[in-house]
């Protein structure tokens, strides 16, 4: 029983790895196209991508927080998120991609 419960441990690592490289390739594009204007250079009190110290305490929230800040907007102390960034079109899953990519590129 204890041996299969590692190897399907594994399974489901080796598998997540996998998604998650595809999922941050969809987030970058959609960084590129939607975000940077924002999260590039700071507008709105923004965390710029790659700036770890900005990034350090949201991070710390974890992903469902950040996500979910992206997705339905948040007034910071700092700064206010609308909500999918004021692009309404994008899915629920994307701006999850998304942020992961942001992520990625700022621990």
């Amino acid at each position: 029983m204890k041996k299969t419960m590692i190897a399907t441990a594994v399974l489901v690592l080796s598998m997540a790895t996998t998604v998650q490289a595809a999922d941050l390739a969809a987030g970058k594009k959609t960084y590129d196209m939607a975000c940077a204007a924002c999260h590039a250079t700071g507008v709105a009190g923004s965390p710029k991508v790659g700036d770890n110290a900005a990034w350090k305490d949201r991070i710390a929230q974890g992903m469902k927080v950040m996500v979910g800040h992206a997705n339905k907007g948040f007034q910071g102390k700092k700064g206010f998120m609308p909500a999918k960034g004021g692009r309404v079109n994008l899915s629920d899953a994307i701006i999850a991609d998304t942020v992961a990519y942001m992520v990625s590129k700022s621990k």
